[in-house]
């Protein structure tokens, strides 16, 4: 079984409902995961840290998909 590669990252966003990052040079980047249970761990740690600040936004990435995208996962 091959690894389902997931990122994690963070920043400001113009607007909280979306994913427009304010600056990209300023992203936090959590970190990259063997599987979607522990990006989603991290997910939530990086998340609650900011919870009073509505303007960041923490966000988990498909790297798999991106990596084989006519791979069914």
């Amino acid at each position: 079984m091959s690894q389902l590669l997931h990122l994690v990252i963070g920043g400001r966003v113009r607007d909280p409902q979306g994913l427009d990052f304010v600056d990209l040079s300023a992203l936090d980047y959590v970190g990259v995961f063997p599987d979607y249970a522990s990006a989603v761990e991290a997910w939530r740690g990086a998340a609650q840290r900011s919870v009073d600040d509505a303007e960041m936004k923490y966000v988990v990435v498909h790297l798999h998909k991106l990596l084989e995208p006519g791979h069914e996962h």
